[in-house]
């Protein structure tokens, strides 16, 4: 897959991963976006819904053509535009304001295929910085992040949701709670034959 705009160009291979997971309603391949300070990961098993700001389905397998896209950082604003469909006309797949990116970092790509094998070659990735007028004050606050973050957005937790309780777990969870019942009662009613013993020695 070729990426280009204008003269940014990024290439590699149309090749994405599918998964056959249960109730999946996502139409794959699809291009989504996350923003990770370190402590969060990619959910393979759930494709990153966990983590993700952002995404659209992208048709790049087996096509006759160049696919481009474009990932574009100006403002605190990350977007993602595509053109897959070989008439040289963008569509928009990503827009998320508010993210903050330290300076000095290093781009960097890699391939993870999950249970699937499939092919991921990157063939070519240019980066160019993007003349953008800023004030003073823009200028102080993009000196002042120090961490990726996005304003005024939660990233949900990575708990994995609670899974259903088996027969097993219930039915154990049911006993032991009526046992625990009735050893509170017997507790209880010993507890009360003392005392009413007790009342009847100081009666007499």
């Amino acid at each position: 897959m070729a990426l280009q705009s204008g003269t940014q160009k990024i290439a590699c291979s149309r090749a994405q991963k599918r998964r056959y997971s249960s109730g999946n309603q996502r139409v794959f391949p699809y291009v989504s976006a996350m923003v990770s300070n370190g402590s969060l990961a990619y959910d393979h098993d759930r494709d990153g819904r966990p983590t993700e700001l952002g995404g659209c389905t992208a048709m790049v397998r087996n096509l006759n053509h160049d696919t481009f896209l474009v990932i574009r950082y100006v403002k605190r604003r990350l977007t993602i535009l595509l053109d897959i469909d070989g008439k040289h006309e963008w569509r928009d797949c990503i827009d998320i304001p508010g993210v903050r990116f330290p300076r000095g970092y290093y781009f960097g790509v890699s391939s993870v295929t999950g249970d699937l094998s499939d092919n991921h070659d990157i063939i070519s990735l240019k980066l160019y910085q993007l003349t953008v007028e800023r004030t003073p004050e823009e200028e102080q606050r993009d000196k002042e992040v120090f961490l990726p973050i996005v304003e005024n957005m939660k990233l949900p937790g990575m708990e994995a949701p609670l899974e259903p309780l088996s027969g097993l777990a219930l039915f154990l969870i049911v006993f032991f709670s009526l046992v625990a019942l009735v050893f509170a009662i017997v507790i209880g009613i010993i507890v009360y034959n003392k005392w009413q013993e007790q009342s009847r020695k100081h009666f007499y």
